[in-house]
């Protein structure tokens, strides 16, 4: 928590110090905004994903757009959303995501899911998540579907004490061609496999498991 509060003072330059694109993930951004492909990434609590997205907004051409669900103490929500939207990052509260990306169809963007968040077990999808039932939004799947937006990983991963690189891959070529369910669980397995080789830097205190699978 300490890292992402210096993103107040920390400057540009020392930010892509701190927290890097992989060539290979800048080839594959770059490759994707010279076809003008707007796309999904979908992401987890895995690494300093507050500094990815500053990192992301700097480093690319895309316009990037984070989903967040605004907190209820509105002090800190104004200093979370100064902190996330300080490098160019525009932000889309939870219940206007898709009116909003509709919106801004006409750019060439991103838009970052932080998949493994609890939703309720209304309208979730049930997948099994490192041994767990574990109900996991279904919007990015839904969302990639309607727009027919490719899917791109991204994983940060910790070098030392704070300094992170950022790795992507090409989750989802075609949204079109996935049975319901299957891209959700592509994604959920995919963050997993993260979570397995590297346990200790992904965010195992927000309760991923406070719901129970109904009978």
């Amino acid at each position: 928590m300490l890292e992402t509060f210096k993103t107040l003072t920390i400057s540009p330059k020392a930010m892509l110090q701190h927290c890097q694109l992989t060539p290979e993930a800048k080839q594959i951004f770059a490759n994707l905004a010279e076809q003008k492909q707007s796309i999904l990434l979908v992401l987890g609590h895995y690494g300093n994903w507050e500094w990815a997205g500053n990192t992301f907004s700097l480093e690319n051409k895309q316009q990037l757009y984070v989903i967040y669900h605004p907190l209820t103490n509105p002090y800190f929500d104004e200093l979370m959303y100064k902190m996330r939207s300080r490098f160019g990052t525009k932000l889309i509260t939870m219940k206007n995501t898709f009116k909003e990306m509709l919106s801004n169809k006409q750019e060439v963007n991103a838009t970052a899911f932080i998949a493994d968040q609890t939703p309720s077990t209304h309208n979730a999808h049930w997948t099994t998540f490192l041994n767990q039932d574990t109900p996991v939004f279904k919007g990015t799947e839904i969302i990639a579907k309607k727009l027919n937006r490719p899917i791109v990983y991204m994983s940060i991963n910790k070098v030392k004490r704070g300094y992170y690189t950022m790795h992507a891959e090409m989750l989802i070529a075609d949204p079109s061609q996935y049975a319901d369910g299957e891209i959700t669980n592509i994604h959920t397995q995919r963050l997993e496999q993260d979570i397995i080789q590297n346990p200790g830097i992904w965010l195992w205190s927000h309760r991923r498991w406070k719901y129970k699978k109904p009978d």
